[in-house]
């Protein structure tokens, strides 16, 4: 199959399309309109684009058979409203010039990325796809977000809205900014600790993808995350002890706030997020715990 990747040089990107090629899928992965990487396996091509703006870039989609939306600017990061308004667009206008670009009458599929935070802060709530957005900010992006790729079904795409967790590998991603303050000994839990934390390993991530692929009839919105979601304090007790350091040190809500602002909240947000429907579409999970997912990475 030919597949194209927006976002197909980033952490998540990079290791799908090492995946694809290597199950002998051709794959085209589209990086910023900086990026500059070549590659020598023939199934392989790296193209620079802006995926906020229509472009020759589009000309990729004619023929392909699976369009994977990866694409949007990092939240990890203080929010202004200048950076806010970067958040929406590179997901939204991204999504919508994809979709745009799709052809009509053939049988593609569309894997296209939303989040967790898609629930908003829901305490003790367990959340399965069935369950309303939240009304914060970042809801409200993976709601659009979400608006603009189902779209896509008016013209005979099949559409799956990928509500990812955070996303834990080796190289990269999120454990990059956890791991540092628990390696020189002054890790915590983030507030109280308490707060649930949405998670998938990424190989478990990249076969969920593929699972989507091999099954015509797997789409919709499915909730990209392991099967036993943790409470952040245990996330951090978890890394500590596998690495043979304490984490005593909390970091206190108040002062998270303070230096992140709204992001700040989005991080102390508790989301119980269960991957229901990939449950009952029969997907199993290579790393369903922690324990298992933070033993194979560190």
């Amino acid at each position: 199959m030919k597949i194209f990747i927006t976002g197909g040089t980033g952490f998540i990107g990079s290791n799908l399309s090492a995946s694809l090629v290597k199950m002998g899928h051709s794959v085209v992965a589209a990086g910023g309109h900086n990026t500059v990487r070549t590659s020598s396996n023939p199934n392989l091509k790296y193209i620079s684009a802006d995926t906020t703006k229509k472009g020759l870039w589009q000309e990729e989609l004619k023929d392909i058979d699976v369009a994977i939306n990866l694409a949007g600017r990092s939240i990890f990061s203080r929010w202004d409203e200048k950076y806010k308004k970067s958040i929406y667009e590179s997901r939204i206008l991204t999504t919508r010039n994809l979709v745009e670009a799709l052809p009509s009458g053939r049988s593609i599929t569309l894997c296209s990325t939303s989040a967790a935070g898609y629930y908003g802060d829901r305490v003790e709530d367990v959340l399965t796809e069935n369950e309303p957005s939240g009304s914060d900010f970042l809801a409200k992006v993976c709601r659009d977000w979400e608006e603009e790729a189902f779209k896509a079904n008016d013209k005979g795409v099949r559409v799956a809205a990928m509500r990812f967790g955070v996303v834990l590998g080796k190289g990269g991603g999120a454990l990059e900014k956890m791991m540092p303050p628990i390696r020189f000994f002054v890790g915590g839990p983030l507030g109280n600790g308490r707060q649930w934390f949405p998670w998938i390993h990424i190989e478990d991530l990249v076969s969920a993808i593929m699972f989507i692929i091999e099954n015509k009839h797997v789409g919709g919105p499915l909730n990209f995350t392991a099967p036993e979601p943790v409470r952040n304090i245990g996330l951090v007790k978890t890394i500590a002890g596998i690495l043979h350091r304490p984490a005593f040190m909390p970091a206190p809500s108040f002062m998270i706030r303070l230096i992140l602002g709204e992001f700040g909240s989005s991080l102390l947000a508790s989301q119980r997020v269960i991957p229901d429907r990939l449950s009952k579409y029969g997907f199993k999970f290579k790393y369903p715990d922690i324990k298992s997912a933070l033993s194979n990475i560190l």
